[in-house]
């Protein structure tokens, strides 16, 4: 596989590169990301593999990070409608405005309205709403989407981090009344973060919405730089913001690292590659403070595991999911199909109808 090998985000006609380049570290306004110069030189390079897809937020870096991505593409005319670009609202830029952020229609229009004016350009290719906004309707939501559709401002709609009910209320509502859907939803999720696979995947596959996974390597924690006893260096602002491992990642991470070592491959591939395939994963996110980083993160899409390898790293890090998710993947199907075999699958008898299922 390579940046090139595009695929459709949802259901829709969007296409995106396997890898998304993710900008939260563009920009040194908090003490550890990358300069603007380094971050132009991450953009070209990505580009240049192939890679079409480029995600930032209003709330990067105070802002900063989108301006770097409109500086880039100020003077390079038609090759910002070559690429795929999306921004999220929702984080507020100015104490003390009660609709400086938020999902209210007031508030979901001027984070546009400024995350262009940062990004110098006339529309988003999609746009985020970054998180759930308890105290806004979501039709208000919804509907100030549409609008900004419609108004060509903003080519297909995202979610980020929003709870799956809420993410199913929004989308019934849009199918009702005809308003723009939601294509794509971002979440967190890596080796040490599997707990979405209970709601959040079996109802994106359900509506047709992609899943683009936030913090493959989890802060960096499975980027091989960690070992348990040993932490290599980290850079004290960042390291202040994600802290350290715990005992019990340290358990993946040394599977990890053992795997990578079988495969003959960094750890950071290994860990990337193994979210990349992953059922009902589209499109991954990754990001990088420098140049080496990036082009080690970018070299992984070239990585398969084995089936071995694969395995191993799917029993380590098998998460323990809410109700219901565990009851409706094993219990319920024996309840249902008991004895039956359905789709290629031989269900066990149901253990709560005895030797005489008859009997009444």
């Amino acid at each position: 596989m390579s940046l090139d090998s595009y695929v459709s985000l949802g259901r829709s006609g969007l296409r995106v590169s396997p890898f998304t380049l993710g900008t939260m570290t563009f920009g040194e306004d908090l003490g550890w990301g990358a300069t603007a110069e380094d971050s132009h030189r991450m953009i070209a390079e990505y580009i240049d593999r192939g890679g079409n897809a480029i995600d930032t937020a209003n709330i990067y870096t105070n802002g900063h990070a989108e301006k770097i991505v409109g500086d880039y593409f100020a003077n390079r005319g038609a090759d910002r409608d070559r690429v795929v670009l999306g921004t999220k609202f929702f984080g507020n830029l100015h104490p003390g405005d009660p609709n400086g952020g938020g999902a209210g229609r007031k508030a979901v229009i001027a984070q546009l309205e400024q995350s262009l004016r940062r990004l110098q350009t006339d529309y988003v290719d999609l746009l985020w709403l970054h998180n759930w906004d308890r105290r806004a309707p979501i039709d208000e939501t919804m509907r100030a989407l549409d609008d900004l559709v419609t108004a060509g401002k903003v080519r297909y709609v995202g979610f980020s981090d929003v709870p799956a009910w809420k993410t199913a209320e929004a989308q019934t509502m849009a199918g009702f009344r005809d308003w723009a859907p939601i294509v794509a939803l971002q979440l967190e999720y890596s080796l040490l973060e599997r707990t979405s696979e209970g709601e959040l995947f079996p109802m994106a596959d359900e509506l047709g919405i992609a899943v683009m996974p936030w913090s493959p390597l989890k802060s960096g924690f499975l980027s091989g730089k960690f070992s348990r006893g040993h932490s290599g260096p980290v850079d004290t602002g960042r390291k202040a913001l994600v802290g350290e491992p715990t005992d019990a990642q340290f358990d993946v991470i040394d599977v990890l690292h053992r795997v990578s070592a079988d495969e003959g491959i960094s750890p950071a591939a290994a860990a990337l590659a193994w979210v990349r395939g992953r059922p009902g994963v589209t499109s991954t996110l990754i990001g990088a403070r420098r140049i080496e980083q990036l082009r080690t993160n970018l070299d992984a899409i070239h990585v398969e595991l084995s089936a071995a390898a694969r395995s191993a790293l799917d029993e380590i890090s098998a998460p323990v999911l809410n109700f219901p998710a565990e009851n409706n993947a094993t219990l319920a199907p024996v309840l249902a199909y008991g004895g039956a075999t359905i789709d290629g699958v031989t269900w066990p008898a149901s253990p709560m109808l005895g030797a005489s299922p008859t009997r009444y």
